[in-house]
């Protein structure tokens, strides 16, 4: 799992900072970063959606308290926008209104400037971290996921008025969402900043949204992990993100799944390795040994002569592979160990046998090849 920089550090705030001072930072280096300001610089797209994601996160009460108290690893299981794979539309979308007036590029070039009334915007896309055991991605399993996602409101059915009312038009921009501004020898079309570029403007507010529109719910959202999943794979469930709040198609909620180590198995693939002691009898006279795989008992054959080190296969109990198309191998690695306490009668055989090696090996001269007599 590739690490994450801090999110204080990226927005260049102590952790101390209150929520203004949190905005007031990510304004400036959005501006900054912003893409109408960079184009087609790699560098700074991928800064500008880092700041984004912190802001995200420290702008939010409830993800700021869960990312001081456990870091990074407090926000998986906690559904967040997707900023690696995001549009710059679904930046804007969310986070538009930090920008104001000053930031007239996008209207120029396309970017940054979105009549949300020209056309139906599609919801934001959420992403959620789930880790599962290597017996898990062996045999796949559905797992829960406790899901917080910002919803229509009901009692306003999302247009943000109190029941019985309705929107009106805005006045600065004559409901059109873009209004015309002189910018030297040109005029240029820029989002309405009275109503956001909505075209409309709320006036008598819904109680349970706060003219929001939209309100955060909690959701259980099962996910199916298939067999045979790789470490740091991702899911896509189309249309479980949140919600358009013009009638276009929801985001969907992307899962990425991380596999824990194993204790015993190293993971290749949908291969396993692991590692086990054998005697040195067992390693000279061959010995037929039993040890455990993720799902049974195995038998593996030592053969005569088996030097430490020596990697022995075991076809068809390695790790399910994806789409149920068979399974990958076990390598087992003979580790010979050798004895630091031994008996008496040990000891008189151990030196029998000795005297015999010595024997062979000054037979084979040995010593003359290395030493050259």
């Amino acid at each position: 799992m590739t690490s994450k920089s801090d999110f204080y550090e990226l927005l260049g705030v102590e952790r101390s900072a209150s929520t203004d001072e949190i905005k007031k930072a990510y304004r400036t280096l959005a501006l900054k970063y912003h893409p109408d300001r960079n184009p087609d610089d790699a560098e700074a797209e991928k800064k500008f959606k880092e700041i984004s994601e912190a802001y995200d996160v420290l702008s939010d009460d409830t993800k700021r308290k869960q990312y001081d108290t456990y870091g990074h690893d407090g926000l998986r299981g906690y559904a967040q926008r997707d900023f690696q794979n995001a549009s710059f539309d679904d930046i804007f979308s969310a986070f538009g209104d930090i920008f104001g007036e000053e930031s007239p590029f996008g209207d120029v070039f396309g970017m940054g400037g979105r009549s949300r009334r020209a056309q139906h915007s599609r919801g934001t896309s959420l992403r959620v971290e789930v880790q599962v055991t290597l017996e898990e991605a062996d045999e796949g399993i559905q797992k829960s996921i406790e899901l917080w996602r910002m919803e229509k409101c009901e009692t306003c059915s999302g247009n943000g008025c109190r029941p019985g009312t309705s929107p009106t038009g805005c006045s600065s921009c004559n409901s059109q969402g873009q209004v015309m501004r002189n910018a030297g020898f040109f005029s240029v079309r820029q989002t309405c900043p009275t109503c956001q570029g909505r075209g409309q403007m709320v006036t008598d507010p819904c109680s349970g949204c706060r003219g929001q529109g939209q309100v955060r719910r909690k959701r259980d959202i099962d996910v199916q992990v298939p067999a045979g999943i790789d470490d740091a794979s991702r899911l896509r469930l189309s249309g479980q993100g949140e919600p358009s709040m013009d009638g276009g198609p929801a985001g969907d909620l992307y899962v990425d799944v991380f596999v824990k180590e194993h204790e015993f198995f190293k993971r290749e693939g949908a291969d396993l390795f692991c590692e086990i002691p054998i005697l040195y009898s067992q390693a000279a006279l061959g010995a037929e040994i039993e040890i455990p795989s993720l799902r049974e008992k195995v038998e593996v054959q030592i053969p005569k002569g088996t030097q430490s080190g020596k990697l022995l296969r075991v076809r068809g109990h390695g790790l399910q592979k994806l789409s149920r198309q068979g399974r990958g191998d076990l390598y087992v690695r003979a580790n010979v160990r050798v004895a630091t306490k031994v008996t008496k009668r040990q000891e008189e055989l151990l030196e029998e046998l000795a005297e015999i090696e010595k024997e062979q090996m000054d037979k084979k001269g040995f010593w003359s090849r290395v030493f050259g007599r």
